[in-house]
């Protein structure tokens, strides 16, 4: 089914902390989003860019044949960059800084080819413009927002009222503790259920990096474990491939019954585990679907067998 995603897409710097640096490499939300969803089904983006853009990185977009009708090389305007050094954890990490640039005005438009999609993704964005695409959408049957902690502390009010017009949320467990004032990832999640009003399809993703993630929902929770790996090499973009491994599998089965969510989960946590493995979506572009597909069956097996 029709899956789009709107969002970020950047020029990314990252440090790690065994001294090795990616400079200037594509980054974003949506690119991230993009390239995993498209292990599933056909996605449509709608993002903007600057004149400085690089054009060799369009290749990237080909290569996970993303329909990029909706991608707007903004004149005068600059691209979205951050510079991110991560710590020796590599789960916390410092922003060295950040420049919104085109992230800061306003969106471009929805292709009208693109009005008819029923799956909606609206990747890490001013919460404004992610409320000003919705309506553009009158065919929407799941719209599941990304958020992060820049705009839980200068765009809180807007961010509360988009809670309220979507089905699905997503959110790292830091973000969660500054939105709602609580510790405890489950109440956490209830505070934010809250937020969204009454809905018994509504739902909430806490990500908790290396320990799994939590959907919470009317039927319940579903508690799931990272994928164990050992070669953690960039962690950028891995909630956005998480999400995208999500809402991926879901518009590709056109359900969202508790099972189907369950499943969308664990493909969520199997795209990410490929994700960190090389710096931006390096490691995306070597792999199949054939190759999550037996990650997963693996995964499924640590977790019924428990080793």
């Amino acid at each position: 089914m029709s899956l789009i995603v709107t969002g970020s897409i950047g020029i990314d710097t990252i440090e790690t902390p065994d001294g090795q640096k990616a400079d200037s490499v594509l980054g974003g939300s949506s690119i991230y989003f993009a390239a995993g969803a498209s292990f599933f089904t056909q996605v449509r983006l709608v993002a903007a860019v600057g004149e400085d853009f690089p054009p060799a990185f369009l290749a990237a977009f080909n290569h996970f044949g993303v329909n990029i009708h909706g991608l707007e090389t903004r004149k005068g305007s600059k691209t979205f960059r951050w510079h991110g050094r991560y710590h020796e954890n590599m789960n916390d990490r410092d922003t060295i800084s950040v420049d919104l640039n085109v992230l800061a005005e306003a969106l471009p438009p929805v292709p009208e080819t693109f009005k008819d999609s029923q799956f909606v993704f609206l990747a890490n964005t001013h919460p404004a413009g992610q409320m000003a695409l919705l309506d553009q959408f009158p065919k929407r049957k799941l719209v599941v927002a990304d958020t992060m902690d820049l705009w839980i502390e200068i765009a809180q009010p807007e961010l509360k009222k988009l809670l309220a017009q979507v089905d699905g949320f997503v959110l790292n467990d830091s973000e969660a503790r500054l939105l709602t004032g609580e510790a405890n990832a489950i109440k956490a999640a209830d505070a934010v259920l809250a937020l969204m009003g009454d809905g018994a399809n509504k739902f909430v993703i806490v990500k908790k990096g290396e320990h799994g993630a939590i959907l919470r929902h009317g039927a319940g929770t579903v508690v799931l474990p990272a994928y164990p790996s050992t070669r953690v090499v960039d962690p950028t973009g891995a909630g956005d491939t998480f999400a995208s491994g999500f809402m991926g599998y879901v518009a590709h089965k056109d359900d969202t019954s508790p099972e189907t969510l369950r499943q969308a989960m664990a493909y969520g946590t199997v795209v990410a585990s490929f994700t960190i493995e090389k710096f931006s979506i390096g490691r995306l572009q070597e792999i199949t679907r054939a190759d999550i597909d037996a990650r997963l069956a693996e995964y499924k097996k640590m977790i019924a067998t428990g080793h």
